[in-house]
Order: C-alpha cells, then structure tokens, then sequence
C-alpha cells in the first residue's frame, strides 16, 4: 500500500471529533437546502435543522470528554450550557404559528440550531488532545440518542451508534468501517416500526453495501465508496417514493447523511467529493392542505397531528417491544431506539399526544417530552402506498441493482411454488412482480391466480419483463403515487419498449435456427431465439449489437455476467459510441451466471 501524504491511513479520537466539527459545519451549509428538500414524512421544513441540532448534541459531547470545549461563555452554543430553552423561545407554549408550535418538558432545548455560533475544538483555542475512537464514539452516540430532534435526527444518532458498536475500542480501520455502516443500517431498520424505501434507511443501506464491496482496502477508499453509493442511492429516491416524485425532490434526510459522509471522506482524504446542489422548481408547487383550528386536515380524520418526542430510562427490552407496538397503533413514523446503555429515545407522528405520552409512561421514566404541532402534506400519504414490487433476479450485482431501486428480490433456483411463497410473504397487499424471463407464462397465471385466492389475498399483476434488462427498464418509470393499475401499465410499457438481446457460449454441439454451432462458439440472441454464431464470443457480441441497434435506440444496457471475459463492457462500450454515435451506453456488473451479458436497447 502507498501511503499519501495528507491521508488518514486510521481514525482516533481527535480525528472522529474533527470529523463531527467538519459534519456541523457541513450540514450548517445545506441547512437551508435540506429544509426545503423536507415533504416526507411531514412537509414541516425541519430536516435540515433537526440533523444539526442532534449532531451538535454529539459533538459537543465528544469535544468535553476530550477536554477540548472551552469556549467562552459568549460564543459557546445556546444547545450546550444547559439552559431549559433559548431565549428566544422562553414561554412559548401555545400550538399555534411558526412551526406547529412546541410544548416542552425537562429542559429539551428548542433554539434554531443553524443560527448560534459552533464552538469549534481547533478553531483558535487548540486542537482536541488525541483520543480512543471508540470511547469518543461511544459518547457521540448517547449524546446523539439523548439530542436527537426529529425522525431524522434519531436515525442519524443511530448512525452515531452503529460506529460505536462496530469501534469498542481502537482506531478506526477500513475494515470496521464496513462493520459500522452495515450495523448501522440493521439499527435503523430494525427501529423503524414501518421502514418506508426512497428514504435515509434505503441510502444508508446502499453505503453499507457499497463500502462492503469496495475492492480496495485503503480506508479512504472505503469511506469514498460509501458515500458515492449514498450519492447514487439519494438520486434515485424520487423513483421510490412517490411524495418526492410529485414535489420533484429527493429525500431530506437522506441528503443530510450524504453529507455526513462526505465529511468523513474529507477527515480521511483532506477533500470532501463535490456535489450538485438538490433542489426544486417543483416544491413551491405542492399544494398547501387546508389547516382548521385543531390542526387536522380536513377528509383525512386519520391524519398526525403532533409530533411527540421523548426519553426514557428504567426500562426493559420487553416493555420498549410493548411501546414500540403502542405507538404504532397511535400513528406512524414511530422509531424507538436506545443508546446501549439505560437511556431510549422514542419518537411518533399521531393525533392523540396524551396517549402517546401515556404509552411512554407505561413503559419507564420519561424525560424532555416534547410536543410539536404538525401540517401534514396531503401527498405524503401517497408515499405510503401498500404496494410492494418483487423481482426475481440472478447474480449478486443484478440484485442489488433491484433492491437498490426499492424492490425484492428473489434469487436462486426459481419455481411456480417458490414464486408463489415469495408473494405470499410480501408485506404489502398490492404486489408487482417482475418475473424477469424465469417462468413461463403459464405458470406465472397460475400464480398469480394462487396468491389472489390465499388465505391473505394479495392483489396481483404480473409484469412482462422478459430479461432482467427489462425488469430494470419497467423499475425505473415506478411511481408508488399512483393507482397499481397505472403504475402496472407504465411499467409494461418500458418493459415492452426494451428490446432485449444475450451473449452467451455454446455449451455443446447445437443446432439452431440459423446453423450448427460447436461447443465454445458465441451465440448472440434475441429474446430467446439465437440469431449469431461466431467462434469468437466477442465478435458474436459485437454482430448482435449491430444488428440490435439497426432497429433504433438511444439507450444501451450492458448487464455483464459472472464469467464475462476482462474488458467486455468496456469494449462493447467503444463498439457502440464508434458505430451508432450518440446512442448512451451504461454497464453494470450483473454477476448472472448463464448471460455473459444481457442487452437492453430503449
């Protein structure tokens, strides 16, 4: 391994409180911006905010266990000297303007977290002594779980604890990096009472996935490819959730954590990745819903009202599992998560506060309760849609790349009864399937037919996506705001306009449709029928393109296979762009076992 000057080949505790120095300051910087990305779960303009006031809480810590925070009374963070509430807000008790108006309990601090100066370790009063990173995590995460604001906030704090867990003691290294964002994303999920894709889990989960399979073993390395696959991850949430497709943004919070780890490649690398600003000529278009006195929405009698926030000590395992169920019946965007010690922190959209905080009661002590006022988006229902797509999918690659776009998957040997268990364990009533050439169309009837008359019927449509290239082209016009039958048709239509072709080897001495081939020989085919014999698989891919793309198109999709020969993509790639100018090219590692690559033409 070369060493680079100016890299971070380890992380100690001085570089982790850097690193939350270096996340404040970022996500100050896109406060604003992230507020107005803010339409799920509630279009309250908070995200931003929320994110900076939690890990405000954690750094602050951090900078205190170290030694290292001691500004002057004057310049320290209203959040950090303990007082009950900001100035600004003394007294404020009533529900009404501003935010939704807030009622606070216990001292949980409610100043505008953007707007007080940081106390910064290192800016002019000395840089923090050298540190255990786990011991500095482990605080950053109890003071992230006990400062969290809002649903957001708590899942960052969450993030804050996966480090800890994944970094007792020590530095951190690539290798426990991998371990931290794959814990974190198992916390998150494992909080929410009902994760929702397109959201932070759905681009925390692809960082870990990513960072999990970077080839190099260079800390910097991993931590970049984490973030470039939340980058990736955060651009296709609009595909998942349909209330973000509507106002034309991507998630909120899901923007924030890029942030975050952006800032972590920058302690590391000494150069934070640069990033298109996320924003919207759509936002201000998305209807306001009409708010009576009692803060509900009229039609919607269901609605949240409130958003209640609460910690809580003295509990067991047990009664938090009774809570976590409690709250869920009251409202939705529950998440409950502890700190690994005594401490929870518990969190609800409902329209009975008392209640909720009744529930918290029966379950331990309760401390800061908070009680917000909320407007609720009428278009945030539709990001709630019960519907589910499954696609079945060969190769490690080719699933991730379904899952990443919000669907499950089934691999493995598929058949009519393994199909059918898949659906029936689908969580949502509506489920799309995209059976991705594995079945007959006969079998896929009888499913279908199956599932609908179980004992829990499901609401069946079956896809025509021949190939997986297909089944990516339909996942990508997804859209979970509108009624199934229009989501099934836009998609088919995709999936039809997807001319789909593969290169694969002869196995043994065939006859085909268009001659004899030999064990070894390229065949080119479309659809399902071969159309391209070729002693050389290359030369058999290139022929196939060429006629593939004598037809039209403007958009190739190479998924290349387990065993596709060295530089195949890439030379398909120079085939394409030298032949058909202006035709795009993309290429993704499939690892589908047969294919040694499947063709899509749009």
């Amino acid at each position: 391994m070369v060493t680079v000057p100016g890299v971070r080949e380890v992380l100690d505790g001085s570089a982790m409180v850097r690193w939350g120095q270096l996340c404040l300051m970022g996500l100050e910087r896109h406060r604003d911006e992230i507020n107005a990305l803010n339409v799920f779960p509630v279009a309250d303009a908070d995200t931003g905010t929320n994110l900076l006031a939690t890990m405000r809480a954690a750094v602050t810590a951090a900078q205190d266990a170290l030694g290292a925070a001691d500004a002057r009374p004057d310049e320290a963070d209203p959040e950090s000297t303990g007082s009950a509430v900001d100035s600004d807000d003394a007294g404020r008790t009533d529900a009404s303007g501003g935010n939704g108006g807030v009622v606070e309990s216990g001292g949980w601090p409610d100043g505008d977290a953007g707007e007080a100066p940081v106390a910064m370790a290192g800016a002019g009063r000395g840089d923090p002594i050298d540190g255990d990173a786990g011991e500095v995590l482990a605080t950053m995460a109890r003071a992230g779980t006990a400062g969290a604001r809002g649903n957001s906030g708590i899942i960052l704090s969450q993030v804050l604890r996966g480090l800890a867990v994944a970094v007792p003691s020590g530095p951190v290294t690539a290798r426990n990096l991998r371990e931290a964002l794959r814990r974190a994303a198992v916390l998150v999920r494992a909080a929410l009472s009902d994760p929702v894709e397109g959201t932070m889990l759905s681009v925390l989960e692809a960082a870990a996935d990513r960072a999990a399979d970077c080839p190099e073993t260079e800390l910097g390395e991993v931590a970049r490819a984490a973030a470039d696959g939340a980058c990736k991850a955060l651009g296709d949430t609009p595909s998942q959730l349909g209330v973000l497709r509507a106002a034309g943004v991507v998630d909120a919070g899901a923007r924030g954590l890029l942030v975050v780890l952006d800032a972590l490649v920058a302690v590391i690398t000494g150069q934070a990745p640069a990033r298109q600003e996320y924003r919207s000529n759509t936002v201000s278009d998305v209807p306001e819903p009409a708010v009576r006195q009692d803060h509900s929405v009229p039609g919607d009698p269901v609605a949240p009202q409130y958003e209640v926030m609460y910690l809580l000590s003295g509990t067991t395992g047990p009664r938090i599992d009774v809570l976590r169920e409690s709250l869920a019946r009251l409202g939705d965007s529950v998440v409950v998560v502890g700190d690994d010690e005594d401490g929870w922190s518990a969190h609800v959209h409902c329209a009975d506060a008392g209640a909720a905080v009744e529930a918290g009661l029966a379950a331990g002590t309760l401390s800061r309760i908070r009680i917000e006022g909320l407007m609720v988006n009428p278009l945030a229902a539709q990001g709630s849609s019960d519907r589910g797509i499954l696609a079945v999918a060969a190769g490690a690659g080719a699933a991730r790349l379904f899952e990443d776009s919000g669907a499950t998957v089934l691999d493995g040997e598929v058949t009519a009864d393994v199909l059918l268990a898949a659906i029936r364990r689908m969580p949502q009533r509506e489920v799309l399937v995209l059976p991705n050439g594995a079945l007959a169309a006969h079998e896929l009837v009888a499913v279908g037919m199956a599932a609908r008359n179980g004992a829990v019927p499901r609401e069946v449509l079956m896809l025509p996506s021949g190939s997986m290239v297909q089944g990516m082209a339909a996942l990508a016009v997804h859209d979970g705001g509108r009624i199934a039958v229009d989501d099934a048709f836009a998609m088919s239509e995709a999936a039809a306009a997807t001319r789909w072709g593969a290169l694969r080897v002869a196995r043994e001495r065939a006859l085909t449709i268009v001659g004899t081939c030999a064990r070894g020989d390229g065949l080119g085919l479309v659809g399902n029928d071969v159309v391209v014999i070729d002693p050389e698989p290359r030369a058999a891919a290139r022929t196939l393109l060429d006629r593939m793309l004598g037809l039209g198109g403007e958009l190739v999709t190479l998924l290349l296979g387990a065993d596709a020969p060295d530089e195949l993509g890439e030379d398909l790639a120079e085939h394409i762009t030298a032949t058909f100018p202006g035709v795009e090219v993309v290429a993704y590692s499939g690892g589908q076992p047969v294919d040694l690559v499947q063709i899509g033409v749009e």
